[in-house]
C-alpha cells in the first residue's frame, strides 16, 4: 500500500465532516470564503467519487491564493 492511499483513501464520514466544518466558517467576508473553499477542495481527497491528489489540491489552492492577492 503507497503512502498516499493510506493517508488519503476514501473515506465519506472524513468528507462529510470537512464540508460541514466548511458550511459552518465559510461567511460574508473573502478569508472565510477561501478557507471553506480550501476545506471543500480537501474533502475531495476522501470521496470516492473524485480524483484528486494532494498535489492537484495544492496547486488549485495557489492559484485560487494567486487571483485573491491580484
Amino acid at each position: 500500500m503507497s503512502h498516499d492511499q493510506g493517508s488519503y483513501g476514501p473515506d465519506m464520514e472524513r468528507a462529510e465532516t470537512l464540508r460541514e466544518i466548511a458550511e459552518d466558517v465559510r461567511g460574508e467576508s473573502s478569508e472565510s470564503k477561501m478557507v471553506a473553499a480550501m476545506l471543500y477542495r480537501v474533502s475531495d481527497l476522501y470521496d470516492p467519487d473524485e480524483e484528486t491528489s494532494p498535489r492537484d489540491i495544492y496547486v488549485n489552492m495557489r492559484e485560487i491564493i494567486r487571483t485573491k492577492e491580484s
